[in-house]
């Protein structure tokens, strides 16, 4: 299978989560990139069954109009049902890398406020340490330096992502040769540096459930 095709995949099998998880009323986080793209596609075909949705980027939120499916601001929501996005990396205690988007702030805004988060990419995204996958750091623009002198005393290589504006207005620092053997504690410490918006280790909320898509099945996973 191409790696398109088990995106699809995993795309398929979220949307038999979400329509076996959610009840009348209730409304659907929605992530951004690739994998999430087959989801909001498939979803197009269910969309009489939900109430609406929150996007986590505005180029979800258009996709999702396009399709005619509700998209509602988040404060004007009481609740997120479940949220489901993919990831760049994920250990088997599905702490995540998220944000090769660029879209990790409200990823992480709309993960923390729902009551599930599904979690949906391909074989390649299981890893048992995090950190090859080049991690994202949102940053505000005049903190840029400051920011990476700090990344750097943590024992990363940050790198502007050049050209490249969050839907915030904010800039992104990649962090290279970063090993994450402690997702937590790194997560927390990079959150404290001043400037820092916030940074795609999802471990203080991680993902409930993974759907890994393999040459032969999609795999249910939850952590260990």
């Amino acid at each position: 299978m191409t790696q398109d095709e088990l995106k699809q995949a995993v795309a398929a099998a979220a949307i038999e989560e979400v329509k076996t998880a959610i009840q009348d009323g209730e409304i659907i986080g929605i992530g951004t990139g690739s994998t999430a793209n087959f989801f909001i596609d498939l979803l197009a075909q269910f969309k009489g069954e939900i109430e609406g949705t929150v996007a986590s980027s505005e180029a979800s939120a258009e996709r999702l109009k396009k399709h005619g499916i509700p998209v509602y601001d988040l404060n004007s929501v009481d609740s997120v049902a479940v949220y489901v996005d993919g990831a760049d990396e994920s250990n088997h205690a599905l702490e995540l890398i998220k944000g090769g988007g660029a879209a990790l702030t409200r990823e992480k805004i709309v993960a923390a406020v729902s009551k599930r988060f599904i979690c949906i990419a391909d074989e390649s995204k299981l890893v048992d340490q995090l950190g090859a996958f080049p991690l994202p750091v949102e940053v505000l623009p005049m903190a840029r330096s400051h920011v990476a002198r700090e990344l750097v005393k943590l024992g990363g290589d940050p790198v502007y992502r050049e050209g490249v504006t969050t839907d915030n207005g904010n800039i992104i620092l990649d962090v290279y040769n970063f090993p994450i053997a402690t997702p937590r504690k790194i997560e927390e410490a990079i959150n404290n540096i001043v400037g820092v918006v916030t940074n795609g280790i999802f471990a203080c909320r991680s993902a409930d459930l993974l759907l890994l898509g393999t040459p032969s099945e999609v795999r249910r996973l939850t952590a260990k």
